[in-house]
């Protein structure tokens, strides 16, 4: 497998272009980070990725987390590199300075985290669930669970874990029956057993920090009664010191298609009395808190997605321009060429650059929007940035990371048999993927949830706001005067009616006949990602036009236009078909008896 090299030059355009950071750096508390201190954090970090965590990509791969006794020991050389992550402080980059964070804003440490996912997913995922353990935290801890908890997370000296699901359970969260026993001194003890719990046991950190979520004795059925409580592996000191070992025990860990170095365990809770734990906010509110971890994780695991796309399109281009076989097509030569020069590879290799690029600028421009939200002075552009963000974490999640499937097979395609082998690194980057789809939510969840509570439930409010958004690019385009950029202009006029086609139908027809429209629900994702990525390449497109026009145009600027054009002749083309699924789709899947399917 080639190392991975980060992609410095496109993130710089989005940070100057597509989600100028010079406007984050307006916001209150987000002027520190300037785009020279961004740029420098990013080539630092792409320096880390390529020389530390993407040689040992494939080392995982082949060793994977090792399970002895309750024990789990990480592959070879991961404790050295998750050291120098912390010393480096790169766990700290995004977080409140108050607990010893650097406070980057979300725009830039975004990038930052499609870098270590593109260089090695594995090792990102734990650094990812801390994360998520901290948002959890400082939102609805306790001043003391703050104290005592989140330094050690925000430094990396401790890790972070979202105990969710058991074997019952699945994504019906309702279905939980892990037990919290109140023990009268304001602590509970757990008892219970939890699956596919990410860097659920590990050798990286001092301590594992569990976010669990159990009910009480008294707790009502279902999703009104689940509680959320921290539970560390080991217990914690009046000083800050480590006690004695919690009650906790990694029962085993999955084998599986993928990630083979990220150790996913199931946990035991109570087997030898209870395990220790604290609860987090109030009783019965578990659910609520727990979607803060999960808002921040889906977006993460968007994140995952498009580095893999990137790590695949790196590898399949590096394989094309040193695999010589066959003779160009159109030529006298019969002398063999790479076969970066065959017109199918080169329309593979811009499938896999040119969505690469377009989810990159979708995520971004939703962490641009993060910052708005969480920084900007008026209350209602905090408010409508939300709405923006909430909209788009089921896209960056969900479409991104089905992507990623695509890509990599792709990837796979480019190498031809090579390609299944698993020395080239190409088979690896496709099972890494596959899971990105389901973890966090499935695609479907996302759909359900985009379909439902982001477009149903507000009238098609928000949405109706990102059409108008994007027919006012598409009037841009279209005065330019360019063929290029009037060709994209009228691929994305397409896509925007197509996409006002599916919003038409999804709010006539949801809260009538909810199972007609969720049949549809998938088609309805893909399709506005896709049409949302059209949006961001038509923006690369013509800012890139204007650069070249005023005479500082490179190879750079011209292939982005290039790139945007191909992603409007090959990508959004497709949005007409997705529509018709959202609108015509419901009945050949509704009326089959369910002992034909």
């Amino acid at each position: 497998m080639k190392d991975y090299t980060a992609p410095l030059r496109d993130m710089r355009f989005i940070l100057r272009e597509i989600a100028p950071l010079e406007e984050v750096n307006q916001l209150p508390g987000c002027g520190d980070v300037t785009p020279e201190v961004a740029d420098a954090i990013l080539v630092e970090a792409g320096k880390f990725a390529s020389s530390v965590l993407s040689p040992l990509n494939p080392v995982g791969d082949r060793e994977g987390a090792r399970w002895h006794d309750g024990e789990v020991h990480t592959a070879t050389g991961w404790r050295e590199a998750y050291a120098g992550f912390i010393e480096s402080g790169w766990n700290a980059l995004s977080c409140d300075a108050e607990h010893g964070g650097q406070g980057a804003p979300r725009l830039v440490s975004a990038l930052v985290e499609e870098i270590w996912n593109g260089a090695n997913v594995s090792f990102t995922l734990c650094p990812m669930l801390t994360h998520g353990a901290i948002e959890a935290l400082e939102l609805s801890g306790s001043a003391e669970q703050k104290a005592v908890y989140l330094p050690k997370l925000v430094s990396g000296e401790w890790a972070g874990t979202m105990v969710l699901t058991e074997p019952q359970a699945g994504s019906d969260l309702a279905a939980v029956r892990t037990r919290a026993v109140p023990k009268g001194d304001g602590t509970y003890l757990l008892e219970g057993q939890k699956i596919f719990i990410t860097y659920g046991e590990h050798d990286l950190a001092g301590n594992i920090v569990h976010l669990v979520l159990a009910r009480t004795p008294d707790a009502p059925p279902g999703v009104k009664g689940i509680s959320l409580f921290v539970v560390p592996k080991f217990l914690v000191r009046a000083d800050g010191s480590l006690g004695e070992r919690n009650d906790v025990r990694c029962v085993s860990l999955e084998h599986k298609l993928g990630i083979h170095a990220s150790p996913t365990a199931v946990l035991a809770f109570g087997d030898r009395g209870g395990a220790v734990g604290w609860l987090v906010g109030q009783e019965n509110r578990g659910i609520e808190y727990m979607f803060i971890m999960m808002n921040a994780a889906r977006y993460a695991v968007g994140l995952q997605g498009i580095g893999l796309c990137e790590l695949a399109y790196q590898q399949a281009l590096w394989y094309a321009r040193e695999r010589v076989q066959g003779s160009e097509l159109g030529s006298k030569s019969r002398e063999g060429v790479a076969i970066v020069r065959h017109p199918d590879v080169r329309r593979m290799l811009m499938l896999m650059k040119s969505q690469t690029e377009a989810a990159r600028a979708v995520a971004a421009v939703a962490a641009a929007a993060m910052d708005t939200a969480r920084c900007h002075p008026d209350a209602d552009r905090r408010a409508t940035s939300q709405a923006f963000v909430d909209l788009m974490i089921p896209i960056v999640k969900g479409w991104s990371t089905e992507l990623s499937i695509d890509v990599a097979s792709l990837g796979i395609q480019v190498h031809g048999g090579m390609g299944y082998i698993e020395e080239t690194g190409a088979a690896q980057i496709f099972r890494d993927a596959r899971i990105t789809t389901i973890y966090e939510g499935t695609t479907g969840i996302q759909a359900a949830d985009l379909m439902g509570r982001k477009v149903a439930r507000d009238g098609g409010a928000a949405i109706g706001r990102v059409v108008s958004e994007m027919r006012q690019v598409e009037a841009q385009l279209a005065a330019e005067g360019s063929p290029d950029l009037s060709a994209i202009a009228a691929r994305l006029r397409d896509g925007i009616a197509a996409l006002e086609a599916a919003v038409g139908f999804v709010l006539s027809t949801y809260g009538k006949d909810v199972r007609r429209a969720s049949v549809g629900a998938v088609p309805f994702l893909m399709l506005f990602g896709t049409v949302a990525g059209g949006w961001q390449m038509a923006r690369s497109a013509l800012a890139a036009h204007r650069h070249v026009a005023a005479g500082r145009g490179d190879g750079f600027l011209r292939a982005k236009i290039a790139t945007a054009r191909f992603y409007a002749d090959h990508v959004l083309v497709r949005a007409t078909g997705l529509s018709q699924e959202v609108v015509d789709g419901a009945e050949g899947a509704l009326s089959i008896e369910d002992e034909h399917l």
